[in-house]
């Protein structure tokens, strides 16, 4: 378990050692936001309020966060979507490498921005509506923009999600799996892989965000904010409306969700004519993707709420997606 109460406590200790890099004091008030891949903070003294990412050891490479944040910053100086500002340290830089307990670890700080998840309900479509056109032009500019020189990002194919080197561990593994429930997804996978095979081409495939799900939205108001692109990656475009979905992939709101989605991505770009079949496919991706997410981190608030019942879900999903689309 990784973020269990004492590596949690180390962590805080390390957070606050490091505060003043970014001229706040070591007592600043500090609360734990989120425990994900990531462990995320908010530290506030007087005006000066921050968020402060610790990145997940092992997961991604000092290069690859620093394209992370370089296409933050390319997002927020074109004026692309509303996302926090990245904060530098006193010194300059963006990702703050340090040690603890002779191990390295890296930090970033982001402006807060006030706001809550929006919650499922009659409002939500409204909500999928500005997510659309909000992923219309983040694709608009994963298309014409010009990475820096060493720009590199995980890649999100069938491979790296279900395949022979999954990022997030074996869907097989997944919590209360037996042996026919394995064979059910096993062969939602095989469909999956035919399936996704003819969508990736230059058109349909490049930088996305892979991750606006709803814990990633700020509401406040009238307005929306993106936040963490944490798991920013090259995989189909498309996919960024499953991973908007994520958790709730059996929620009867999804068909509404998705039809409100294509209006609002419409109003900037055209969808494929067979649209409303491809999201299908990735959001039956994405859900057997998260499965093998929760059980191989079981130690996350978000995985200990999901639990058995989760893949139970995924299984009743599988076996309505091979009766539709398989």
């Amino acid at each position: 378990m990784l973020y269990d109460e004492a590596y949690l406590a180390r962590t805080e200790e390390m957070v606050r050692a490091h505060l003043p890099d970014w001229g706040l004091p070591p007592d600043a008030a500090l609360q734990l936001l989120s425990i994900s891949e990531n462990a995320t903070f908010r530290a506030t003294a007087g005006p000066q309020d921050i968020v402060v990412r610790v990145y997940r050891p092992g997961y991604h490479e000092a290069a690859e966060i620093r394209s992370e944040l370089a296409w933050i910053a390319a997002l927020r100086a074109d004026d692309v979507v509303p996302t926090p500002a990245i904060l530098p340290t006193r010194d300059g830089q963006l990702l703050n490498e340090v040690a603890q307990d002779g191990a390295p670890r890296r930090l970033a700080a982001f402006a807060f921005v006030p706001g809550g998840e929006p919650q499922e309900g009659a409002d939500l479509p409204g909500w999928f509506r500005r997510l659309g056109a909000f992923h219309a032009r983040l694709h608009a500019h994963a298309k014409g923009w010009r990475r820096p020189e060493g720009f590199t990002r995980k890649v999100w194919d069938f491979e790296s999600m279900l395949g022979e080197r999954p990022l997030w561990g074996d869907f097989r593994t997944a919590l209360g799996l037996d042996a026919a429930g394995r064979a059910l997804l096993e062969r939602t996978a095989r469909a999956l892989k035919d399936r996704l095979a003819p969508l990736t081409t230059p058109d349909s495939f490049g930088l996305i965000h892979a991750d606006l799900r709803l814990a990633n939205l700020l509401a406040d108001g009238d307005s929306l904010t993106l936040i963490d692109f944490d798991d920013c990656g090259f995989s189909w475009f498309l996919y960024d409306f499953a991973s908007a979905v994520s958790f709730m992939e059996h929620s009867p709101l999804v068909p509404a969700l998705k039809d409100a989605w294509a209006d609002g991505y419409r109003t900037l770009a055209p969808l494929p004519a067979d649209a409303d079949a491809q999201l299908d496919v990735f959001v039956m991706l994405r859900r057997m993707l998260l499965t093998a997410w929760v059980a191989s981190h079981a130690e996350t608030p978000t995985a200990q709420a999901m639990g058995a019942p989760y893949t139970a879900g995924t299984l009743a999903l599988a076996e309505d997606f091979l009766t539709r689309r398989g």
